[in-house]
């Protein structure tokens, strides 16, 4: 039983990864964050330091940069 729990567990892991790469073709978004967060899901390790996702000081200008709106 514990192994199909393991098994199950790992196959909704990987759906999640292929839901989230989806996503990520759609938005565009293709920067370090996104494939930081695709390489994490798609291995075994556990880090329980990867959240807060994402890292916006490593991807450079944060979203409210971007916004035309601020120009001025």
């Amino acid at each position: 039983m514990a192994n199909e729990n393991v098994a199950d567990l790992r196959a909704k892991l990987d759906q999640a990864r292929q839901v989230i790469e989806h996503l990520l073709e759609k938005t565009a978004y293709d920067g370090a964050e996104a494939q930081r967060a695709l390489g994490y899901f798609a291995g075994d390790a556990f880090d329980k330091d990867f959240l807060p996702w994402p890292r916006h000081d490593d991807e450079g200008l944060r979203p409210e940069d971007l916004n035309a709106a601020n120009d001025g």
